[in-house]
């Protein structure tokens, strides 16, 4: 697969990967909370941002590499 392989030959998409990862971890975190302040909506549209953010540009990264397979 595409994306294991970039995983494991290319560090900035791993970066990219693994600031996904942690926004997903703070999500669930937020949204397993009994009491969601107005604090935590805004710091859940932030997250939630954030987290579209870096897979769009992880989707760019793979969609570039495919280009250069064909």
């Amino acid at each position: 697969e595409l994306r294991a392989h970039l995983m494991a030959t290319n560090e900035e998409f791993r970066r990219l990967a693994s600031e996904h990862a942690e926004y997903h971890r703070k999500l669930e975190g937020l949204e397993a909370k009994s009491h969601f302040t107005q604090a935590d909506e805004v710091e859940e549209h932030h997250l939630k941002k954030q987290k579209l953010h870096l897979k769009d540009q992880m989707n760019e990264m793979m969609a570039r590499y495919k280009e250069q397979l064909a």
